[in-house]
C-alpha cells in the first residue's frame, strides 16, 4: 500500500472544498489542550498535506492561535458554518487538515498520538 494518498472534502455548507495529497504516515491524534478546547472534543485526528499538494477551493476564515511556546498558527474554519478545516505555519508550508470533514476519514487511522501528556485520562491509545 503507498504511502500517500488524495483526499477530498468539504464543510458542512458545501462554502469550500480542499483537495489534497496527504502521507498515511504522517496522520497524528493531537490530545494538546488547545485543539481539545477548539474543537470541542477530546481530541483532534489530523493528516498533514505539504502547500505544494493542497488546493482549496473558496475562502476560509482565518484566526491566528499564539501557542505557549510563542509560536503562531493559521487556524482556518468555515465562517458559515463554523467547519473546522486546517491549521497551518505563518508562511503556508505545511497544513494539518481536519480529518472529521475529509472523505476518506475512515483510511486516515493516527499513526502517532502527540501531546498525550494533555490526554483525557479516559483515552487508551
Amino acid at each position: 500500500m503507498a504511502d500517500e494518498i488524495q483526499v477530498n472534502g468539504e464543510c458542512h455548507c458545501g462554502k469550500i472544498e480542499i483537495k489534497a495529497t496527504v502521507k498515511l504516515s504522517e496522520v497524528r491524534a493531537c490530545h494538546c489542550t488547545d485543539c481539545q478546547q477548539m474543537s470541542g472534543a477530546p481530541l483532534r485526528a489530523i493528516a498533514v498535506a505539504p502547500a505544494e499538494k493542497i488546493k482549496i477551493k473558496g475562502i476560509p476564515k482565518e484566526y491566528i492561535k499564539i501557542g505557549d511556546s510563542g509560536n503562531k498558527r493559521i487556524q482556518a474554519f468555515c465562517s458559515d458554518c463554523g467547519t473546522q478545516l486546517f491549521a497551518t505555519d505563518m508562511e503556508r508550508r505545511l497544513y494539518n487538515l481536519r480529518t472529521g470533514f475529509l472523505e476518506q476519514k475512515n483510511q486516515l487511522v493516527p499513526r502517532a498520538h502527540v501531546f498525550t501528556q494533555s490526554s483525557i485520562s479516559w483515552i487508551k491509545y
